[in-house]
């Protein structure tokens, strides 16, 4: 049982999204947070770079960096979300390091959430648009700070001598992109479809057509609510839910 502030939601208290690019929580799960935050949970966004290897591709890098960097902001303000975090490494080039892991382990044990969300460390063979490198490394660093670096006090000592960062134990990741025979758990956001379509909207530099959009999210996530047994006319967001407890 995850703690909740609020029984008859079930949400958890506290939820740490990583990921690797603005807008990537947006497309992922931005319906669940949606529900998670009208629920009174406290989520708290870390992106591991500003996305400044996107589009428009005629802006200098810096323009874009800080033009993703407020869309995020304000996609993630939309749904109910004001911690938003960059740890500023550079698009295109991530790796599951050490580095990258200790910044990670640093951001649970300074949160200390019931539940991290995350990309899949896997490639999803079925939309290779989801097996980005950088979402891969990102899932796989953050499945090593949840198991075992954020628990274990000897892991990045560093971040309890000198930061007093005590260890914390994330109770279950959620994975998102997995393949789907992995995907275990599916979340109705048809009540907050329209919320997710508003913060995907703020990503206006990456969105040519909204209404575009609209219809290929209403199709993509009503496969989702079919595939797992909702009613007709449902809408999900799927993850793989692992208990890391």
């Amino acid at each position: 049982m995850i703690d909740s502030p609020n029984s008859s939601t079930g949400a958890p208290a506290r939820a740490l999204v990583v990921t690797a690019h603005p807008d990537d929580v947006d497309f992922g799960s931005a319906g669940t947070v949606a529900g998670w935050t009208a629920g009174g949970t406290s989520v708290t966004y870390c992106v591991c770079t500003a996305g400044e290897a996107g589009a428009p591709e005629d802006a200098s890098r810096e323009w874009v960096r800080q033009l993703r960097v407020a869309e995020q902001r304000r996609a993630a303000a939309r749904i109910g979300v004001d911690d938003v975090r960059f740890l500023e490494h550079e698009d295109g080039r991530l790796t599951p390091d050490l580095t990258l892991r200790r910044r990670i382990t640093r951001m649970i044990r300074s949160v200390r959430p019931e539940i991290v969300v995350t990309h899949s460390p896997e490639i999803n063979w079925s939309s290779i648009a989801l097996a980005h490198p950088d979402h891969r490394a990102v899932g796989e660093a953050t499945l090593a700070a949840v198991y075992p670096d954020a628990r274990n006090p000897f892991a990045h000592p560093e971040l309890l001598d000198r930061e007093g960062l005590r260890p914390w134990t994330v109770r279950q990741l959620w994975i998102t992109e997995a393949p789907a025979e992995r995907a275990n758990h599916p979340v109705d956001v048809t009540d907050r479809f329209t919320d997710k379509i508003a913060a995907l909207s703020e990503h206006a530099s990456q969105v040519a057509d909204s209404r575009e959009l609209t219809a290929m999210m209403r199709e993509h996530l009503g496969a989702n609510a079919r595939r797992h047994g909702l009613a007709e006319g449902r809408m999900a967001e799927v993850f793989q839910v692992v208990d890391t407890a």
